[in-house]
């Protein structure tokens, strides 16, 4: 079996080494240019009294000065994607000793209207979010957000075969990210795709071919003025024309490149990542069909986006004094290049936004795969159409380290209901949080912390956090009201798996015990499946009439004054509690 650490051990110490050879030969290369540029210089000097030769010598020196530049700037491009892999397997190293506190914990996708994201620790502080997230592009992050909050419960056979191809593709999985985070684009995809299907187009189709006529124009007097064949004034005067020609669009070709000055970064980026699938031969069917949108019977989506990239940068260079006169005067380049944008907008302003979303497909799903990666010892689930909701052999919380982490067997039929009690501190909240986390992972692709699972699909609803609200002028109890009802609602647009956790706390113990059961029995009568974690021991009577509910229970046990907890899930009722216990042990009373 696959051991990740020492996987990205060996990565480390490879990209390092290699990160070190790099910026050995990036300094190897600028002493050469310095030496290069001195060494021409002193050449110049010595024949500067034979123009010719100085000419030549200095024609020569430029573009072996040229040469070197190029190179040093392909290197450090390659040092740069070094320099990133390095981070990243640092990371995973950091990540996996437990340290990932400083990493975004997806706070704004907490939704206390959803059906579970607020109650389950998907996201927060030291959340299954926060663990797992390795996305780059804030598309791609809210596409792994959707992944995991959409409580879908189809294609999850495809989604599985998805996360198993992509986890075994560690190496482009790395260069995938390593490349997305080179260049962070300034706009986002969202933005960017609003300007493009927004944009009002400004140059005349006869432009397309008026720069072309008017260079060759230029050229020729030029050389004709150069001969002595044509009045100079002539060349000035067409010259003259080029910068009125030029004036006439000044202001909406400012408006132009100033709108894809912000939007360079991101073009250039999204070539390489969309260059990077393109080149991918894939097997499972939900990624050959994402890499299919981005197949075209003429061009890769790659090689447009480059088009664009290097018509933005063209347009860009007009900041250069000499481009602004000489360039717009005798070959009208501003018109040109913005012909050139404006021709690749409205050629394929409406597919960018499909080529975006497969760029945040495989940014979110590579999280996916990277996080099955990491788990070599998880099972994806065995998806039955048939039987219990869940059968799984040693399940536990996947955040939990698996040398502290002690895990259940669970058997959770269709329509049937668990009461657990146990006591403080015992495991009951961590135990429907490890049930939960199944159904997500499940739902969305991922492999399980079990030894063994089968699972018949069911989407997830709980209500195991209430909060009063001055805003809103609701107290704590009307919001526990509020949740139960919303549940109640929910199930019965059709089936969902339940999981509440001490249910009522808003109001005293003898109505609390009423209401409870007159809940479950509803629930039961709806025919729901799901788990209620609590305190109170006379809901358990309920087994008595109502065959489809059993008790489980959490113990702990007090040996020579301290307190023990075996977080062993077993059958029954909880005789044990330790509010009592802990008051006195604390010295509260």
């Amino acid at each position: 079996m696959i051991q990740p650490k020492i996987v990205y051990d060996n990565q480390l110490k490879k990209y390092s080494l290699e990160l070190k050879q790099l910026n050995k030969t990036l300094v190897n290369l600028s002493i050469a240019r310095v030496v290069l540029f001195l060494g021409f210089a002193f050449a110049i000097y010595l024949f500067f009294t034979t123009w010719q030769i100085a000419v030549a010598i200095a024609v020569v020196g430029v573009l072996s000065f040229l040469g070197l530049l190029s190179k040093y700037t392909n290197i450090k491009a390659n040092r740069d994607f070094k320099k990133a892999l390095v981070q990243i397997n640092k990371d995973e190293i950091k990540i996996a000793s437990g340290d990932f506190y400083d990493r975004s914990e997806g706070l704004e996708f907490q939704n206390p209207k959803h059906d579970y994201s607020l109650d389950i620790d998907l996201f927060g502080r030291g959340s299954f979010f926060q663990f797992m997230n390795r996305t780059v592009i804030n598309e791609g992050r809210q596409v792994l957000v959707d992944s995991l909050t959409s409580n879908s419960i189809t294609n999850i056979t495809q989604k599985q075969e998805a996360v198993k191809e992509l986890k075994e593709q560690m190496q482009w999985r790395q260069e995938f990210c390593a490349i997305a985070s080179l260049a962070s684009p300034e706009t986002s995809a969202k933005i960017s795709i609003r300007w493009l299907k927004g944009y009002k187009l400004f140059l005349p189709k006869i432009m397309r071919w008026i720069p072309t006529v008017f260079r060759s124009v230029s050229v020729l007097l030029i050389t004709l003025s150069s001969l002595g064949y044509v009045n100079f004034s002539v060349t000035i005067f067409w010259f003259v024309i080029g910068l009125i020609i030029t004036g006439l669009y000044v202001k909406k070709v400012n408006n132009l490149a100033t709108n894809t000055n912000t939007l360079k970064n991101t073009f250039k980026q999204y070539a390489m990542l969309l260059d990077k699938i393109e080149a991918k031969p894939f097997a499972s069917q939900m990624l050959k069909a994402q890499q299919l949108k981005i197949k075209s019977d003429t061009k890769k989506a790659s090689a447009i986006f480059k088009d664009l990239s290097k018509a933005l940068a063209a347009l860009d260079n007009r900041n250069n004094l000499f481009v602004i006169f000489f360039g717009n005067g005798f070959f009208l380049t501003d018109i040109k290049n913005s012909y050139r944008v404006e021709s690749w907008i409205a050629q394929h302003k409406n597919k960018v936004s499909d080529w975006f979303d497969v760029i945040s497909f495989f940014d979110a799903y590579n999280t996916l795969g990277n996080y099955a990666f990491n788990h070599p010892k998880f099972v994806f689930p065995e998806i039955k159409t048939q039987g219990a909701i869940i059968s799984a052999r040693e399940l536990g919380h996947p955040l939990l380290d698996s040398a502290k982490r002690v895990d259940s067997d669970v058997l959770i039929n269709n329509e049937q209901f668990f009461i657990v009690t146990g006591a403080n501190m015992a495991g009951k909240s961590t135990f429907l949080r490890s049930i939960s986390l199944h159904i997500v992972m499940a739902n969305a692709g991922l492999p399980v912390c079990a030894n063994s699972s089968q699972y018949r699909p069911v989407k997830l609803i709980t209500s195991m956090r209430s909060s009063d609200s001055l805003a809103d002028d609701s107290s704590y109890f009307f919001s526990e009201l509020t949740r139960l009802k919303f549940i109640v609602d929910t199930i019965k647009q059709g089936p969902h798996f339940i999981i509440l956790d001490e249910i009522l706390k808003g109001t005293n113990s003898t109505d609390k015990a009423i209401g409870s059961r007159k809940f479950v029995e509803k629930l039961v009568a709806s025919k729901a499946t799901g788990i209620i974690a609590t305190h109170d021991l006379s809901l358990c009577e309920i087994t008595k009439s109502l065959t489809n509910v059993k008790n489980y229970y959490f113990d702990a046990t007090i040996n020579d004054d301290e307190l023990q907890f075996d977080y062993t899930l077993k059958q029954g009722i909880c005789q044990n509690m330790n509010a009592s216990f802990l008051l006195k042990k604390m010295q509260i009373v």
